[in-house]
């Protein structure tokens, strides 16, 4: 039974209660969101979850259309990751991209951070990974110009490079970082990744108080196995967040342990990291549900960051302990509002 006089409501948007689209997606995305209820339905969290089921093997579009309608009415959305077919024709685009670029979710971010009792090769591993969300490589413009020449897109735009280097910088202030690295590939690249990297610089000379670098992606890749303490916050375009977040949840422990957010100017779109539909493991009860209750936990702090409230902003997340069976497991809850910010 939960104990009412410890618990301090959310702000809420009707009759003391939000109301949040929840998609399950493909894979293990259900059972993990059924760990998130369950979670929520003890701790008497006041949020009410509108579920829309999208179907990744339909041809339509008017599936995901519709989970994007209801995250434009609810603002905030908790989602497992939809599997992108392969094999389905060029017309068919990913859902998941479909959902970030029609709601203009400009921004991924990821806190990738070492957790008491997981065993990892390198220890007090700390970092933010901004990553361009609607542009690049996933701008899915590509078309076969003679029989076996395929051309592929890749859009890099002043206005979105400024808007994502600028929230980096903002974020990095906010969290009390030190230094932000933007990670690019110029030196092939020169006018795409030449551009992001001008405007990376361009908004780093409005934040004095921050240090700034920039690091070549695949060196980038190699410090991060070899030396990851040395980054703090990193901001890149679209193809290279997706390398980068992937090699850090693995640096910290796996998939099963990181979440992940998605924001624009006027909604947000919560989900694990590194955005696996676990299908090997689906139905098993294996899967580690540490990224997607975290990544709940960042959905509150959300919600009650956006109503200003008054109050200082605590969120829950999970304690892990060492266990022989399995990677890690859920130990208890405790309030803690420094999930973004540097260690001490």
């Amino acid at each position: 039974m939960c104990d009412l006089s410890l618990f301090q409501p959310l702000p809420a948007k009707y009759g003391g209660r939000h109301t949040v689209t929840l998609i399950p997606g493909d894979g293990i995305g259900p059972e993990l969101l059924n760990h998130v209820r369950e979670v929520f339905r003890f701790s008497c969290v006041p949020v009410d979850f509108e579920v829309v089921n999208v179907n990744s093997a339909m041809t339509s579009e008017d599936d995901i259309n519709n989970a994007i309608t209801a995250i434009r009415r609810n603002g905030v959305a908790l989602k497992g990751n939809i599997e992108t077919n392969h094999t389905m024709p060029p017309s068919v685009k990913s859902r998941n991209n479909l959902l970030r670029t029609s709601l203009d979710l400009y921004a991924n971010v990821m806190h990738c951070q070492s957790l008491p009792g997981v065993q990892t090769r390198h220890k007090d591993i700390d970092i933010l990974i901004v990553r361009e969300n609607t542009e690049g490589e996933y701008s899915s413009l590509e078309h076969e110009s003679v029989t076996g020449v395929v051309e592929s897109l890749k859009i890099i735009t002043r206005t979105n490079s400024l808007r994502i280097a600028d929230y980096a910088f903002k974020l990095a202030r906010e969290k009390g970082r030190r230094r932000v690295t933007a990670v690019h590939k110029a030196n092939i690249m020169k006018l795409g990744d030449g551009l992001f990297l001008q405007c990376c610089r361009e908004v780093a000379s409005g934040y004095p108080d921050l240090q700034f670098d920039a690091m070549i992606v695949d060196n980038t890749t190699m410090q991060l196995v070899s030396n990851p303490e040395q980054f703090d916050v990193m901001v890149m375009p679209n193809l290279y967040g997706n390398v980068v977040s992937n090699v850090c949840a693995g640096l910290v422990g796996g998939p099963g342990l990181v979440p992940g957010a998605n924001y624009g100017k006027d909604y947000a779109v919560f989900e694990t990291a590194t955005r696996n539909t676990g299908k090997s493991i689906a139905g098993r009860n294996i899967a580690n549900p540490t990224a997607m209750l975290l990544a709940s936990c960042m959905m509150l702090d959300h919600l009650k960051r956006k109503h200003r409230r008054s109050q200082a902003c605590h969120i829950t997340r999970p304690r892990l302990v060492a266990d022989p069976s399995k990677s890690c497991t859920i130990r208890k809850f405790v309030c803690d509002e420094r999930i973004g910010a540097k260690s001490g």
